[in-house]
């Protein structure tokens, strides 16, 4: 029932980003196949972001394995890559070919370094991508090196969910002009287009090009994590007013050097003196005084912790799958309600061409000649 129900896509096996753009789109309803190499690898239950869609399994080193590819691709609303620019098309399913057999399809390309320019061509990985954007030097303590926040800015932000986002834009336009078009999805530039505040914030003036200076970096104390009394952690974000003034009465805290909120100087000193006061205290003593309050507070859970959180339990944040906790759909939908499709599978050529509209003949051919 999910809002993308009756689009088909076409996904290319690859890695990280490129299944986690699939199972979006999956758990949004779409009906995604995805095309892997004969011999591929079986997903194991465990591998969350290959729910939800079948695989037929193609070696596109045969002119029989190609021209399937192509025929369900004449049956998609869009298709999905992730390899380095040329290599779609040494497949023979690039997308001249691919729009010329569906002209209305949406090709969607994602890499790190985007389809055109002089890296595009270089082998990179998410580190490298962020860096380049002025993303990766923004994060880190102010007395040491850039420190890589997981993939999540260029892998998953950066790449995945703008592909995904312009693959669904590209959808709509096509409905309109009944014409498909190449969606070019750089991780660079989706990394950049997500640091627009921070230059927007150096263009006023008001943010310092250097790490933990600043009050969205860790270096403001009332922007940061705080080690408790148990070695746990947690986090403050109380920026306004009326939010630092909650945190000054939760901790008990009657000090006026406390009342230079917004003193970049006295930061530091102030950040030593609010240590202090959460060190006295276990994280889930600080639970009990600040959680739900205005302070903006909150436990740093660890990924075992954050699925039993009672709020997280409460919104089903998190579901179980045949014995695998997982994160649910995201975002929530008021009618066309979004679900997971299913686990990962294992491979099933006959029945997922079966299920695009090939007969029992073209899948017995396609057998007979070795491509699947």
């Amino acid at each position: 029932m999910g809002p993308l129900q009756g689009i088909r896509i076409v996904e290319f096996a690859g890695i990280g980003p490129g299944p986690f753009a699939a199972m979006l789109f999956s758990d949004m309803g779409a009906e995604v196949v995805r095309v892997d190499r004969k011999g591929g690898r079986v997903p194991p239950k465990t591998e969350i972001y290959s729910r939800g869609r079948g695989t037929v399994q193609l070696d596109m080193k045969k002119p029989q394995a190609v021209e399937a590819a192509l025929k369900l691709i004449e049956r998609a609303d869009a298709l999905i890559e992730g390899f380095r620019p040329g290599v779609m098309e040494r497949l023979g399913v690039g997308p001249d070919v691919c729009l010329k057999r569906n002209p209305k399809l949406v090709y969607g390309r994602m890499t790190g370094w985007g389809q055109t320019g002089p890296l595009a061509n270089a082998a990179g990985h998410d580190i490298n991508y962020i860096s380049l954007t002025g993303a990766l030097h923004a994060i880190g303590g102010g007395d040491g090196k850039p420190v890589p926040p997981l993939n999540l800015v260029g892998d998953f932000g950066g790449g995945a969910l703008y592909l995904a986002f312009g693959v669904v834009c590209a959808l709509l336009e096509a409905q309109r002009s009944g014409r498909g078009q190449v969606v070019d999805a750089a991780m660079t530039d989706g990394a950049a287009s997500l640091m627009s505040m921070f230059y927007a914030m150096t263009a006023m003036g008001i943010w310092k090009d250097a790490r933990s200076s600043n009050m969205l970096d860790g270096g403001a104390h009332f922007y940061d994590t705080y080690e408790t009394k148990d070695g746990k952690f947690v986090s403050i974000g109380s920026i306004e007013p009326q939010f630092y003034k909650e945190l000054m009465e939760k901790t008990g805290i009657s000090d006026p050097a406390f009342a230079a909120q917004m003193d970049r100087d006295a930061w530091p000193a102030l950040k030593q003196k609010l240590a202090g006061v959460i060190r006295t205290k276990t994280r889930d003593e600080w639970d009990v005084i600040m959680q739900g309050s205005d302070v903006c507070y909150a436990p740093v859970l660890s990924i075992a912790e954050a699925p039993k959180h009672p709020h997280n339990a409460a919104r089903k944040t998190f579901i179980e799958i045949d014995g695998v906790v997982q994160p649910a759909p995201a975002p929530r939908f008021s009618r066309t309600i979004a679900e997971v499709q299913g686990p990962p599978r294992a491979p099933d050529n006959a029945g997922t061409l079966a299920a695009w509209g090939f007969s029992e003949g073209d899948i017995a051919e396609l057998a007979s000649a070795g491509a699947i």
